[in-house]
């Protein structure tokens, strides 16, 4: 069970130092530093293998850095359960035998420590979750009866039940076809309502540069972290990306990014 900690207000939600992680004599993130303030959406882009969830396996503690440190609102992220770590939906175990209240009430797991059974509170935080992301009439189903969009929001409802302020989504818009994607993203204004942080992985910067306020294109380096006008751009893509883009004429005249011929994956060689 972790300890109540409390949060330094005058410190950012989010601080990121000189972060370095290598993985057998690979470089998977070098000197990355950034800090984010409560309420932000962020966008992070970059190729496949640019670091993006080592990033957040960083973030959310799961990963330790080789040089470099990580507070939330000045704490080690270890000791906090205020970050929620949603991983791409391919990592998931669909078959195993739960439901989504169960799963959602995992998030109540830090609260209630090791063979304490839920109480009413807990399962009141359960079913406003579920509530909240418009799936509270699916809370007996096994999970792998679910949608894409459905999946990803019973997690979001997991992140809700765990009382998270720092959202860390990875890939939560891949696969889902364009209702689910744009209603996972009408969520994120609720959740910006509720004041939590989100950083969400996305590989779409037309998305990136119409649903976030700020974007961080990544390639094992910070190239640049700002507003769509800021990085978006021919010379920081080119830097990002090498040869993998292409320009296409759209309304807004964003490029968009093909980097199909990567081979690396997105899994960055660190777990």
């Amino acid at each position: 069970m972790y300890p109540h900690i409390n949060h330094q207000t005058d410190k950012p939600i989010l601080d990121v130092r000189e972060v370095s992680v290598r993985y057998n004599g690979r470089v998977a993130l070098e000197d990355i530093k950034f800090h984010l303030h409560i309420g932000e959406r962020i966008a992070v882009v970059g190729p496949n293998g640019a670091g993006k969830s080592t990033l957040f396996k960083v973030v959310s503690g799961v990963l330790q850095p080789n040089v470099g440190e990580v507070t939330i609102s000045g704490s080690q992220p270890t000791v906090h359960s205020c970050i929620a770590y949603i991983p791409q939906r391919s990592q998931v175990d669909w078959n195993f035998p739960v439901s989504v209240a169960d799963v959602v009430m995992m998030g109540r797991s830090a609260k209630l420590g090791l063979l304490n059974w839920p109480k009413k509170r807990d399962w009141d935080f359960v079913n406003h979750a579920l509530e909240t992301v418009e799936i509270g009439n699916l809370s007996k189903r096994q999970i792998s009866q679910l949608s894409g969009g459905q999946q990803q929001r019973m997690f979001i409802a997991r992140a809700l039940a765990q009382e998270a302020e720092l959202m860390l989504m990875d890939e939560p818009l891949t696969g889902l076809d364009t209702p689910a994607q744009e209603g996972l993203l009408n969520l994120l204004d609720t959740l910006r309502e509720q004041k939590v942080t989100v950083m969400v992985a996305t590989h779409d910067l037309e998305q990136a540069a119409k649903h976030f306020d700020r974007i961080m294109l990544l390639n094992k380096k910070i190239v640049a972290f700002g507003n769509a006008a800021e990085v978006l751009h021919s010379d920081n893509l080119l830097h990002a990306y090498g040869g993998r883009f292409r320009t296409v004429e759209g309304k807004d005249g964003l490029v968009t990014v093909d980097d199909s011929c990567c081979d690396e994956g997105e899994h960055d060689h660190v777990h």
